[in-house]
This record gives structure tokens, sequence and C-alpha cells, in this order.
């Protein structure tokens, strides 16, 4: 085990599960912390800057969409993968909404929650220097993005954005002025299948940190029947 390995945050109340996860993701050359619920799961995370979350939805006492939620309004951006049971379509919304950048529906082939967890590392990744070419940052408004950085900016400092809404913003501003499908942006998001309406709630979460009215958007702009269009601007 190395420095330079990802550290992983795995949270599950179920023991066996727990110890599988922990055993096949050190097999795939992760760290991995296990934790059997959300109190002990917050005292790994006072403690360890990790690089990744997994964790259970339905766990007893705080469930995982009450510690996600928690911990994004705390302003912690660590990247979060889902893993639950409940595997209908508003389920998978309400860990979006929750502020979660992946979901897993139970069961699942270990191998597939390796590669998403991969994934997701490199969509958060920060990027390498670029060369003089690279994009100019694009300004919304009081806000500029960095698209090669995936860094989001104010007078204030940096904005915190989660994996997903870094990878959502990017993908519209590599784009900026073309209108991208809900299926385009899920394959940009390597989210293939997210559905429609997860897209959306990744919209409605970015609109927050972006627009002076999330109601009235100004730089991330709906087409009706076509998807979703950034508008840079002053």
């Amino acid at each position: 085990m190395t420095a330079d390995q990802p550290h992983l945050l795995v949270v599950d109340d179920d023991a066996r599960l727990r110890a599988l996860l922990q055993r096949y993701l050190a097999e795939q050359g992760f760290r991995v912390t296990a934790a059997p619920d959300a109190g002990s799961a917050r005292a790994a995370l006072a403690s360890v800057a990790f690089d990744l979350i997994v964790l259970d939805v339905m766990m007893p006492g705080e469930s995982g969409l009450e510690l996600t939620e928690s911990l994004r309004r705390d302003g912690q951006d660590v990247p979060i993968l889902m893993l639950t049971a409940a595997g209908a379509p508003d389920d998978r919304i309400a860990g979006f909404e929750h502020g979660a950048d992946d979901y897993l529906a139970k069961p699942f082939d270990p191998r597939e929650l390796a590669l998403r967890i991969r994934t997701i590392l490199r969509r958060a990744a920060p990027a390498l220097p670029q060369s003089a070419l690279a994009a100019p940052p694009v300004q919304l408004g009081a806000h500029w993005f960095d698209s090669e950085r995936g860094e989001l900016r104010n007078a204030e400092g940096s904005v915190r954005l989660t994996g997903g809404e870094a990878a959502l913003l990017a993908a519209l501003a590599r784009r900026a002025g073309d209108v991208l499908s809900r299926e385009e942006i899920a394959i940009a998001l390597s989210m293939p299948d997210a559905g429609e309406r997860a897209i959306d709630v990744q919209v409605t979460r970015l609109r927050r940190k972006i627009e002076p009215d999330p109601r009235e958007p100004r730089f991330l702009q709906t087409i009706r029947h076509r998807g979703y269009v950034l508008r840079p601007g002053q």
C-alpha cells in the first residue's frame, strides 16, 4: 500500500458486504477504510482526507442520504458513490438531489463498482497544466469557470463543486453556445444510464451555484425538447 493510491471510505452496516468490498477494492489497488454507520464515517472523515466515499443508503440511524446532504451542506465536496437495494428511478433521483456523484443498485457486479469509482476519480482529479493554447476561463456573471482545471471562482475565491457538477459544467463549457441533449450530457459525464431526470437534477444543483436567480437562469438555459445550453456572459 502506497500513499499515492486513492483512499476510499466504505460505509455499510452489512458487516459481510463491508468486508467483501474492503478486500476486493484493496485487490484493485485502492486503500480502503471501512465504517459500519454514519457516526463512524464522520469520525473517519474528521481525521482523513478521503478521495471517495462508497456509501450505503439504507443504514440504521442516519441514512446515507442524510449523511450526504449534511456533508454537502458543510461544504465537503468529496465524491460520493451511493449503494442501495432500492434501484427505482425515484431512488436514483433522490441520491443525486442529496448530492451524490453516482448511484449503483444492489446487487451489483464488483467490477462495475471498481470501474465507476475509477471514472469518478478521473473526473474529480485536477487537470495537468495546459499549454498556452488551452481554452480560456468562461465568464458566468460574477463567476469564472476554468474548464481545464474544473474550477469555479468568484471574487471571494473558489466555489465548491461536486465532481458531478464540475464535470457537467466542463461538458457544457467546452461546447458553450451549443445545445447538448440530455443523452449527450449523460455520455459526457460517463453516466449513460443516468436518465433524463437525473441530468435535470444535476443541472438544478449547478444552477444554484452559478446563477443569480436559479429560477430565471441567464447562463445555463433550458432549450425545450432539445436539452441545455451554456451561454457565457457578464
